[in-house]
């Protein structure tokens, strides 16, 4: 089977392309530095000649709200448009828990909008949402540090390690399209404020973590419920601390 794994040189879309590779599919990993861009439309139609499958894992460069949106709106209607010519039978998207939860968050307003004009192609999906990944905690830090000080939400969330997500994204993209969206976590919920304290003690970082309820999460504040999956999830099997342990031997 053909498979095109769009934004197939980053984190997750390199572990994608290695594990569909192993089990003996063609495979082929599409981003600009390989003459595919889905904003311009710059070779889609010649990347997706004989694909059965498209995974879609690519990511915005900015962050801003305008830019990450146009980005996402802009990439999925050519993808799609693109797919729906070359006469793919199956469009599997990475997407985020809690996207429909946060509308003050920009980036995850982004990814909705995504969402929606997947739902609203006529190409059988499959969006699978995944919690955030632990090699994102120390981004997260950063971008809330003042000083010494990293100002935090205790709310709760069930991070989990990249590589459970590449292993649900092979399987979901092996399978039959379920036309519904699929939730991802890892196998403990814990606050936001304690996950970047334990890493950063791990990493002996001498920051102090402050949690407060009115901190601000890529421009929303947070519950419980925010970032965490609904009912019967997907659940990955590396725990934190032993995914730490290993990341700082």
């Amino acid at each position: 089977m053909k498979i095109v794994v769009i934004g197939g040189s980053g984190l997750i879309g390199t572990k994608l392309v290695n594990r569909l590779r192993q089990k003996g599919h063609e495979v082929a990993p599409a981003s600009p530095n390989s003459g595919v861009n889905t904003i311009t439309g710059e070779g889609l139609a010649e990347a997706l000649a004989g694909a059965q499958v498209v995974v879609d894992v690519a990511n915005s460069p900015s962050f801003e709200d305008k830019a990450v949106l146009e980005f996402f709106e802009t990439s999925g209607r050519n993808l799609l448009s693109a797919e729906a010519a070359a006469g793919v039978g199956h469009h599997v998207a990475l997407s985020v828990v809690g996207a429909d939860r946060l509308p003050d968050s920009g980036y995850l307003r982004a990814k909705l909008a995504q969402e929606n004009l997947i739902k609203a192609s006529k190409i059988p999906y499959t969006i699978l949402r995944s919690t955030q990944f632990f090699e994102f905690v120390s981004g997260i830090a950063q971008s809330a540090t003042e000083g010494q000080t990293v100002r935090l939400s205790p709310a709760h969330l069930q991070p989990i390690v990249s590589d459970d997500v590449a292993d649900a994204l092979a399987d979901v993209t092996l399978g039959a399209p379920v036309n519904s969206t699929i939730e991802l976590a890892g196998p403990e919920r814990i606050g936001l404020d304690e996950l970047v304290r334990r890493f950063l003690s791990a990493k002996h970082d001498a920051r102090q973590v402050v949690a407060d309820v009115h901190a601000r999460y890529f421009g929303a504040e947070l519950n419980d419920q925010s970032l965490t999956p609904g009912k019967n999830p997907r659940i990955g099997a590396t725990r934190f601390e032993d995914w730490l342990r290993r990341s700082i031997a």
